[in-house]
């Protein structure tokens, strides 16, 4: 069973419901004001039958109806009729005896009835005794009895009091009263499942329709929330969970056209290496190296070619690893200034023999210390001076080191004076198996891992890692570490 036809279902159980219980009060408060269940069945009848008359009205109507079966003619008597009249002094009724046409006694008070013509008809049968009559604004309640005197001519009494012209409006107008409340139960119980249904079966067919354009692959069918209420929430967690899924699946591509991309970089560089180690072997066998010397530039070829695969499946090995963050980390307290100045120091014989002139900008005498594993941040320092001294062309090769306090974190800048990078290569200098030349011209040798590398390990030291260059100044490689805790 949907929702749209069990809201409805209760809907009309509420409307039901609120109808009976509606009767049964009903029923009750005639019962109450009655006395007698058997007079539910005159719901409709006149008014004042529900309504009987006092018990001082009923004694005076009862006197006079003896009199106008008995001695009818007593009812001329004015002095007679005043003194039923002082029994009606205390309650608000009033006394009127009609003879033909004519009133011929009317007590003072009853100023609204003038013509005997108002009254009315008579009835000999009398079985209209009582009802309601109105007067220009007023309205009265009666009961009569029709009588002939001595002379047989028609006479009538009545006992009338005035009431609200509600009671007698109420009473004709009570059943369509009845019937305007049933309709306005039957609309507003429509309006209200129209409205309740649009805000919660509409949202519902909405997220739907996503489900079934989720289904089908459709990842960018947003979903808009109209409303803060509980269906608006679930619109908004949905929503958020198509954009986490598509960010997953996004994410998912792209590690799929980088794992494609590894894989093709891999081959490359491994086949670079194995097919001029081929072709040096050959060479030998062949017996192209047919003198002491070029044996042993053969071989020595063979034996750097190897290396650098050593050196690639090394690095890559080394970037798997980090990538799957499976290489523990050993944290300790470090004085940077110090790392730095004995980094310079175990280098300086390397650095002295490939011509490069090393600066420091660092104050030797201040302690910088900083949160870090000493065997990883020593390979992001030769990775980035690694790189950087591939591209040196210059006679005069230049390395700068600087550190710099930046509040919560200390900043490392190691710089050079190469070639440069151009600008549209920047964003990409530490993906991997990235080289600026787009013919992969591996004559400067290396991975195109080394600077991916540095960014892992400064990833995993909660820092970060950026690049300025200009080209035929040189490139400035910074990286951020955590100051340690005082």
């Amino acid at each position: 069973m949907s929702i749209r036809l069990r809201m409805l279902l209760s809907y009309t159980a509420m409307l039901v419901v609120t109808i009976g219980l509606f009767i049964i009060c009903g029923l009750l408060m005639i019962l109450a004001i009655t006395g007698d269940i058997s007079s539910i069945k005159h719901l409709y009848a006149n008014h004042y039958t529900h309504k009987p008359i006092t018990a001082q009205e009923e004694n005076v109507f009862l006197d006079l109806k003896y009199l106008a079966k008995k001695q009818p003619d007593r009812l001329l008597d004015n002095s007679s009729l005043k003194s039923f009249d002082e029994k009606l002094k205390y309650v608000p009724s009033a006394l009127v005896i009609r003879k033909g046409t004519q009133i011929i006694y009317k007590t003072d008070k009853l100023i609204s009835i003038k013509s005997a013509d108002e009254l009315p008809a008579f009835e000999p049968s009398n079985i209209q005794v009582r009802d309601t009559i109105s007067y220009g604004k007023y309205y009265f309640s009666y009961v009569k009895f029709d009588f002939y005197f001595a002379d047989q001519e028609k006479g009538s009494i009545f006992i009338i009091k005035k009431v609200s012209p509600y009671v007698a409006l109420s009473k004709n107008l009570f059943p369509i009263l009845i019937g305007v409340l049933l309709i306005l139960l039957i609309i507003t119980n429509g309006i209200l499942h129209y409205l309740v249904t649009r805000s919660i079966v509409k949202p519902l067919y909405s997220l739907k329709l996503a489900s079934e354009e989720i289904r089908d692959g459709n990842l960018n069918y947003k979903v808009t929330a109209r409303t803060k209420d509980e269906i608006g929430q679930l619109s908004m967690a949905y929503e958020e969970m198509r954009q986490r899924l598509k960010e997953s699946i996004d994410l998912q591509l792209r590690y799929e056209e980088n794992r494609k991309e590894l894989i093709s970089n891999i081959s490359h560089d491994l086949k670079t290496p194995i097919t001029a180690i081929k072709g040096y072997v050959e060479g030998i066998r062949d017996g192209v190296a047919d003198t002491p010397q070029k044996k042993d530039k053969y071989l020595s070829t063979i034996y750097r070619r190897a290396s650098d695969m050593d050196s690639l499946i090394d690095d890559l090995f080394l970037f798997s690893k980090l990538d799957l963050k499976k290489i523990p980390f050993n944290f300790e307290e470090i004085d940077m200034v110090r790392y730095i100045k004995y980094f310079i120091e175990e280098l300086s014989w390397d650095f002295e023999e490939q011509g490069i002139k090393v600066q420091s900008n660092v104050d030797l005498d201040s302690h910088e210390f900083v949160i870090a594993d000493r065997e990883k941040l020593k390979r992001v320092f030769v990775n980035i001076i690694q790189n950087s001294l591939k591209h040196m062309k210059k006679n005069e090769k230049i390395l700068r080191f600087s550190v710099a306090n930046r509040g919560k974190h200390i900043e490392i800048e190691i710089s050079d004076n190469g070639n440069g990078i151009e600008p549209a290569a920047l964003p990409h200098l530490f993906d991997r198996f990235y080289r600026e030349d787009n013919a992969r011209n591996t004559s400067t040798g290396g991975s195109g891992l080394g600077l991916a590398i540095a960014k892992q390990i400064i990833g995993e030291h909660g820092g970060e890692i950026w690049a300025t260059s200009e080209i035929r100044k040189g490139t400035n490689i910074f990286f951020t570490l955590q100051y340690a805790k005082k």
